[in-house]
């Protein structure tokens, strides 16, 4: 359900995915009218390695909302949602917006070791009771771990306060929003293994690395972007996060 606004009719949804990064027009029907999509290229560094490369994502996402964009009045989008691949995460530089490193994708084991270690350490319950997630390298703690360990740099910059990092949708709502907000939502954050989602807040020890996000609600009004340039729409359009199938609350509703 998004709040429709004068011609605001529309609503265009960014799917970043493991394979591809696509931008879907819907209209006041929930009917996909148009559809743009790039092919992502996955990199295999070394054995159960997996990285994506965020400038190229970023990249694909411009282009892809570009595209879909050009098949309706901008005037006429009430809000951009995103979805996203969930578990990768990479890092990126507060002032420029630049990555430091190539995103460490979800399907990556380079972590597999460590992961285990800590199950023999007895650690496994604790994380468990707090997370809701067994210790896997699936998911994104120590895929962060790995990334301040082995980028040259990271944890001085982390400590500086002058490193950001996070998921897939919050590195794009940093560039689509020109770094004017950090933030992810629930959903996202529940898979990095660093959110205690008993308190509803970052574990605590995680929030002592300097780089966290904010964490939001699915339904909330994320910021405004100035992405393009070209459509004035840009500085009232909301950017909101949603999970799959949910919407903020309007009067007026779509049929999902």
């Amino acid at each position: 359900m998004v709040v429709i606004v004068g011609r605001a009719d529309h609503v265009l949804a960014i799917d970043q995915g493991t394979t591809s990064t696509r931008a879907i027009l819907f209209d006041a029907e929930a009917r996909a009218v148009f559809t743009a999509q790039r092919e992502l290229e996955q990199h295999y560094p070394g054995r159960g390695w997996v990285e994506h490369d965020p400038e190229r994502i970023w990249q694909d996402t411009l282009a892809v909302v570009r595209e879909a964009l050009g098949a309706v009045d901008p005037q006429r989008v009430a809000g951009i949602g995103i979805t996203n691949q969930r578990e990768t995460i990479l890092l990126w530089d507060r002032a420029t917006g630049r990555p430091l490193h190539n995103a460490i994708v979800w399907q990556d084991r380079r972590t597999a070791d460590l992961c285990a270690a800590l199950r023999d350490d007895g650690v496994e319950a604790m994380v468990q009771a707090r997370t809701g997630l067994l210790l896997d390298p699936y998911f994104s703690a120590s895929k962060l771990k790995w990334l301040l360990d082995h980028v040259e740099g990271a944890r001085k910059a982390a400590a500086r306060g002058t490193l950001a990092a996070g998921t897939i949708d919050s590195f794009l709502l940093w560039q689509l929003t020109g770094g004017r907000a950090h933030a992810t939502d629930v959903t996202n954050a529940s898979r990095t293994m660093l959110y205690d989602i008993v308190k509803g807040a970052w574990d605590a020890g995680y929030a002592g690395e300097g780089v966290t996000v904010g964490v939001l609600d699915g339904g909330t009004d994320f910021g405004h972007p100035d992405l393009l340039g070209t459509w004035q729409v840009w500085s009232s359009a909301p950017v909101n996060v949603y999970k799959r199938g949910e919407a903020p609350n309007s009067n007026r509703r779509y049929r999902w």
